[in-house]
């Protein structure tokens, strides 16, 4: 999985601190750099690739909105501000996302999914994959999916250890899945080929657990399945 780079640019330490501990529940952002004004964070961008900037709006002498507009060519931006005025002026320079301070982690987390999506993070690897449950990014190891059930607007996603409640359609994360490792054997679920012990009859076993196999599914699920 790719470690996007970032840095925080806020003249207030404390916002500063707030994001920087976030970050830590993100482990596909990596922070390499904080800075308390456009200046140093502007020589920093001319030195080393940079994916995202968390960057302040009303900053002394520089703000943030005219920092962007000073880059040849600018990172991914999520503005962050106590000023709800300015959402406009960072939404006409294309920025990821808008928040407000003081900055709510499930706001936050929210931010870097938009971010994700952009850049194509939230997309499975062949290894692993990141899902949002619990206000918090999780990165899941693919092989330690059981199945996968839907719970009308909500998937739970079973693992080996433990299942995780994501706020997201069937549909939408079995398209992120590898297709020729998971399949859709019912409009509730989706498994792994790998970890089906038997088919017998409309059921599967994988583990303890007899998972239906519809008729809608059959034809393409025995395509795929090779015992």
């Amino acid at each position: 999985m790719r470690k996007y780079k970032c840095i925080i640019v806020d003249d207030e330490p404390l916002s500063r601190e707030v994001i920087a501990d976030y970050l830590l529940d993100c482990p596909e952002l990596g922070l390499t750099g904080q800075f308390a004004n456009a200046f140093d964070a502007r020589d920093f961008l001319n030195k080393n690739e940079t994916d995202l900037i968390f960057l302040d709006i009303n900053m002394p002498r520089l703000s943030g909105v005219n920092f962007v507009k000073s880059l040849s060519k600018a990172p991914a931006i999520i503005f962050i501000t106590a000023y709800p005025e300015f959402a406009v002026e960072g939404f006409e320079l294309e920025a990821v996302d808008y928040l407000l301070k003081p900055v709510p982690q499930d706001r936050f987390l929210k931010a870097v999914n938009r971010f994700l999506e952009k850049a194509g993070g939230q997309r499975a690897t062949d290894d692993s994959m990141l899902v949002k449950a619990d206000k918090k990014l999780y990165r899941l190891e693919l092989d330690q999916i059981t199945y996968v059930e839907a719970m009308g607007d909500y998937i739970r996603i079973n693992t080996d250890d433990r299942s995780l409640t994501v706020y997201e359609r069937l549909a939408g994360f079995a398209d992120k899945l590898p297709a020729d490792r998971f399949c859709r054997i019912h409009k509730s679920y989706v498994v792994p080929l790998s970890k089906i012990e038997y088919l017998e009859g409309n059921q599967v076993k994988i583990g303890e657990n007899l998972l239906p196999v519809s008729a809608t599914y059959k034809d393409s699920f025995l395509k795929v399945f090779k015992p």
